[in-house]
């Protein structure tokens, strides 16, 4: 049977065909902002109890209103952690409160997922974070020491410390944190960080020594991984250390030059990939989608490069097959500075006083505006 065979159709029944015919690829009553870029996302560190309100606000006049719908929420410490409080900050975020979050976001329907930083970023500068400061024995690195005044770069080639991801007594309280952090913030996903990683398989360490760092890397994405598949949640993590920096010229920053990159060939695909570049387009969430991930666009301070990179993001979507369409989610803003300087940057309250930092509320603006017009 032909479409336009008049004797087995009747006219109405064309137009139902037709109309199915050039909605192919869309959802009924699908927006163009859902079809193109169904994932549009923040990623900000979760305020201090005094700023709360203030959050909260900015959730309900900006984020809800602009179609926001995923929030990353950076909470490492900033938590009152019952099953080890030992490791919260001294102030520090109560259950209470951060169910006014999970209100707000419920509210209107954006994801929220919270972050604690696992494998790399254990320590800042001269100082350590909570992991680490109390339970040094999972020091990847305790011959470095941390200098009283940290300067980049340095002989010990620190940036940030590293937990050893083959320590046998790690992952009992890595996984606590992960399922109380998850149960607070009724999260259905579950942020890992995981970038950065400079010191994995350090030659001095007793259980990593002589091992292939992708290989430490891919068991430690695959060991959180599973941990949360086996709750229903989904692992996400940034992905510079999967792309290879010397080959692509991306360099160390943005992607690894010690040789994890080729984990991406050996964790599960359904882990969520947050690309970020805040130089130039690089075009690697090409690379993710290509190796059957899903995967959305980070910028953080530069307008006009963000919206380069949403129009790159929409044009992937539209022309990729229909087997790794879905694997180009969107795009995720990135914010560098605290939840209240950032909404002080916002509302104008304040300049942004560090030029290197760019202007982070200003590319949310834009990219906000860019995603809101596209049809």
């Amino acid at each position: 049977m032909t479409l336009f065979n008049k004797n087995m159709i009747t006219k109405k029944s064309l137009c139902l065909l037709l109309l199915a015919y050039f909605s192919i690829g869309h959802t009924s009553g699908q927006s163009a902002i859902d079809e193109l870029i169904p994932t549009r996302g923040l990623c900000i560190a979760a305020p201090k109890p005094s700023g709360l309100d203030r959050f909260i606000r900015f959730i309900d006049e900006e984020l809800g209103p602009n179609q926001i719908n995923t929030l990353i929420l950076r909470v490492d410490y900033n938590y009152q952690y019952e099953q080890h409080p030992e490791l919260s900050d001294k102030v520090a975020l109560s259950k209470a409160e951060v169910k006014k979050i999970v209100a707000s976001c419920k509210k209107h329907k954006i994801k929220l997922i919270p972050q604690v930083n696992l494998l790399g970023h254990q320590s800042w500068h001269s100082n350590l974070e909570g992991l680490l400061r109390v339970y040094p024995e999972f020091d990847e690195t305790p011959h470095v020491e941390l200098p009283e005044k940290y300067e980049w770069p340095n002989e010990d080639g620190l940036y940030c410390k590293s937990y050893c991801p083959l320590h046998p007594d790690v992952h009992e309280i890595v996984f606590n944190l992960i399922d109380e952090i998850t149960e607070v913030f009724e999260a259905q996903a579950f942020h890992a960080g995981m970038d950065e990683v400079f010191y994995i398989g350090d030659e001095k360490c007793p259980r990593c020594a002589g091992r292939d760092k992708a290989e430490l890397f891919a068991g430690e994405v695959t060991r959180i991984r599973n941990h949360l598949v086996n709750q229903n949640k989904q692992l996400w993590i940034w992905g510079d250390r999967l792309i290879d920096g010397k080959t692509t010229g991306v360099g160390m920053w943005e992607a690894s030059m010690n040789n994890t990159h080729r984990a991406i060939d050996m964790i599960p695909k359904d882990v969520f990939i947050c690309d970020w570049h805040y130089e130039r387009p690089d075009p690697t969430a090409v690379l993710f989608a290509m190796k059957g991930f899903r995967v959305a666009t980070c910028p953080w301070r530069n307008g006009d490069l963000a919206k380069q990179q949403l129009d790159m993001m929409i044009e992937w979507r539209k022309n990729a097959t229909l087997n790794t369409k879905d694997n180009y989610q969107g795009m995720i803003q990135t914010v560098w500075t605290s939840a209240e300087n950032f909404i002080d940057y916002y509302y104008g309250v304040k300049e942004q006083p560090n030029i290197e930092q760019g202007d982070q509320a200003g590319c949310f603006k834009d990219l906000i505006k860019a995603m809101n017009n596209v049809k």
